[in-house]
């Protein structure tokens, strides 16, 4: 190398060090939370050569702009959503107030912007083959509307298998209506999404932001899984439609997930959520139905969709409030466990007014950087004297919630600041002693195939491997 390719290069560095600093400003004024913007500005200050290209893709958010249009199409579909005489869940509303668990919920409620609404039928559907042959036989039945969405579309043989069945139904003048997320989808084909276009199939990518820039835009994904069918039936969870859902990717298999299938008033909390994101791609609702009667004396549910447009923080709120409300156990199950101080709190809090707070998290990575920030969380969890596990058989990506043994909630948020303010999320929460039980004997079967940590197995931690957990958990506010 010559001179003047080292002072080319001294000057390359010297500019990437300017440009650093530069986007540090800009995340200190830009960046939502103060934990974001500290854990972006140092790493831009300390680590430019690393870190500035990750900001450019991750950190770029014009966050309060976002929030405008976001607001404005939701405003603008609720009021297209008048016009249905939608909403029609008064006498199921009324009965779930009158329940003495009610008190519980009310502060979801008052969050999510959605009635805690009672007679509803739930069924717990543990893995992937349990849970898309449901859905597959719902979707077999739909003779009028058949919405679904999920964070990720493969065109593999679980994609082609959906693929083929949407495909029937719209032939046979079923309307079908197809939500995937762009970034979370990226690797779709477009010979897949042209195929189900060309057979009359409504299907769209889900983007943050419109223009040149939108596929350079990470945040701000639609994280949600949900299908619903004819208004009747429907189904939420962790699942995505790929082979390795059904455990047929190693190294991950076999991969561990929840799902839930769903009946009564609730659907129509799911349908709003699923006609919001549409709209916002669209412009235009898509068909929402009502069953004529929902079941009787049935389980009492909860829906909550989060946002990064939301007006309060509601993906960590919700995990503070059903916290907060435990008087005898929280179970929880997480693949990513990256908390905030307000979930970290009401946890803490939770274990010294004596409540068994149990954690299950998976032993395997799927993404080594949100693994080593988790890992650090998992040992503060321990002094806390949180009982964490780690499941052992294949990748643990549930998202699982009991409290007590009464509430139960299932649905596709993470134990993280990315599901807590940057992606949307879906969750239902039940109260329901049945269920419940059904909950708590799914994660005892979890926990007897796990291993629970202990302090000295985290204290014998190689001092190499806990300098990079903790400059893991460093930019954790940002993954």
């Amino acid at each position: 190398m010559t001179t003047d390719d080292f002072y080319l290069l001294g000057y390359l560095l010297g500019l990437i060090q300017m440009l650093g600093i530069a986007a540090a400003l800009h995340a200190v004024y830009t960046v939502r939370t103060a934990q974001g913007a500290i854990a972006w500005a140092i790493s831009l200050v300390f680590m430019p050569y690393l870190t500035l290209l990750p900001y450019l893709v991750f950190g770029r958010s014009r966050f309060d702009a976002y929030i405008r249009a976001r607001r404005a199409a939701d405003d603008e579909m609720r009021e297209a959503i008048r016009d249905l005489d939608w909403r029609p869940w008064i006498e199921e509303a009324q009965a779930a107030r009158e329940s003495p668990a009610y008190g519980g919920l009310k502060v979801l409620a008052g969050l999510a912007g959605q009635p805690v609404l009672a007679n509803n039928r739930v069924r717990l559907l543990i893995d992937g083959e349990a849970a898309f042959e449901a859905i597959f036989d719902a979707i077999e039945t739909a003779r009028k509307v058949v919405l679904v969405q999920f964070f990720i579309v493969r065109d593999d043989g679980l994609g082609r298998r959906l693929q083929a069945l949407l495909l029937r139904k719209a032939a046979e003048g079923v309307k079908v209506y197809l939500l995937f997320d762009g970034i979370g989808s990226h690797a779709l084909s477009q010979r897949y999404v042209r195929a189900l276009r060309e057979g009359g199939v409504e299907v769209k990518g889900f983007s943050a932001r419109r223009g040149m820039m939108t596929r350079f835009q990470l945040n701000f994904r639609n994280h949600r899984k949900l299908v619903v069918v004819d208004g009747r039936v429907g189904f939420i969870g962790g699942l995505n439609v790929g082979d390795e859902y059904l455990g047929l990717r190693p190294p991950l298999a076999p991969w561990r997930d929840t799902h839930l299938e769903l009946e009564g008033p609730v659907l129509a909390c799911l349908q709003e959520s699923f006609a919001q994101d549409w709209y916002w791609v669209t412009h235009k609702l898509p068909p929402l139905l009502l069953p004529e009667t929902y079941p009787e004396n049935g389980v009492i549910c909860q829906m909550v969709a989060a946002g990064p447009a939301d007006s309060q923080e509601t993906g960590s709120l919700q995990f503070v409030a059903a916290i907060n409300a435990a008087r005898q156990r929280i179970w929880l199950t997480s693949p990513y466990f990256v908390p905030d101080e307000s979930v970290l709190g009401a946890l803490r809090l939770a274990v010294l007014r004596g409540v068994e707070v149990r954690l299950l998290l998976p032993s395997r990575p799927d993404h080594r950087v949100v693994y080593a920030a988790s890992s650090l969380y998992a040992g503060e969890a321990l002094k806390m004297g949180i009982r964490v596990f780690r499941y052992q058989p294949g990748f643990m990506h549930q998202k699982v919630l009991l409290i007590d043994d009464i509430c139960a909630a299932v649905g596709s948020a993470n134990l993280d600041n990315r599901s807590f303010r940057l992606n949307f999320e879906l969750t239902v929460f039940t109260v329901d002693e049945v269920f419940a039980s059904e909950v708590e004997a799914m994660l005892m079967d979890d926990f007897d195939r796990s291993i629970e940590l202990s302090r000295q197995s985290q204290r014998s931690t190689h001092r190499l491997r806990r300098f990079g957990m903790r400059i893991a958990r460093l930019v954790s506010p940002v993954l």
